[in-house]
């Protein structure tokens, strides 16, 4: 079984480790393909180098993490306004890949643009490889609900549908929780996202994910604004051209 993680950011694997545990549980190779581009070779070096430390100390090749979006202009921040060439970069990826049998993708919650382009990316690509493969979405960050620059960390939206639970041992939870420490050119990032994923899971049950159905990337995701027009003055309306933009083309 090959599954296919798509995603924005290095680091962003981090918050989907129960789903990359399950798969080595299951047989399943994982490969993970990084979309956005970085102002500079060097930031981009580190940031890889980053992912594939963890990737190392949790078992799975490195060369499994893949840069997909550098060169591309799908800049960290901006991968909604440059999705033509992140998806000619993905699909050129996955030619050379085994035929995908599930996708993975940060979910479809209004928390960053750069995480909404890539869910709708993956419907695309997967509507063009078999619209019967599922596609697995995580909760990385939301601000449903909440005001000015407040968010939720790992927590799935209802509008999403069904959570569905990974169970941890004892162990693979102090590991997960451990694993934060790969990512030293983050770390004022995760001292505000690390405290509020753990306080989630501890409070909803464990790490829920939930099915990326195709019609929910022409839906708003929440009523009331997005974390993202609030904390990056980034207009739903402007990101939600772009999107649909590359949908109609």
């Amino acid at each position: 079984m090959t599954i296919v993680y798509i995603l924005a950011h290095f680091d962003d694997e981090y918050a989907a480790l129960p789903l990359l545990l399950r798969d080595r549980r299951a047989g399943a190779q994982s490969w993970l393909l990084y979309v956005a581009d970085y102002t500079s070779p060097e930031l981009s070096a580190r940031r890889l180098a980053e992912t594939r430390a963890l990737l190392v100390s949790l078992g799975f090749p490195p060369e499994r993490a893949i840069h997909v979006g550098a060169g591309t202009g799908a800049m960290d921040g901006a991968v909604f306004e440059a999705l033509p060439a992140a998806h000619a970069a993905l699909k050129a990826a996955l030619s050379s890949l085994p035929p995908v049998d599930r996708f993975v993708v940060a979910a479809w919650e209004g928390g960053h643009a750069d995480h909404d382009a890539c869910a709708l990316v993956t419907v695309t690509l997967r509507d063009a490889l078999d619209p019967a493969i599922l596609i697995d979405q995580f909760a990385l960050y939301n601000g449903r609900g909440l005001p000015g620059g407040l968010f939720r960390a790992g927590a799935p939206i209802p509008e999403n549908g069904p959570v569905k639970r990974v169970s941890l041992t004892a162990r693979e939870w102090m590991a997960y929780a451990a694993a934060v420490r790969f990512f030293p050119s983050q770390t004022k990032t995760w001292l505000a996202l690390w405290p509020s994923m753990f306080v989630t899971f501890l409070l909803r049950g464990g790490f829920g994910y939930q099915t990326l159905a195709a019609g929910r990337v022409r839906e708003r995701p929440h009523a009331g604004q997005l974390l993202y027009e609030r904390m990056f003055k980034t207009p739903y309306a402007t990101v939600r051209a772009r999107l649909d933009a590359f949908s109609d083309a």
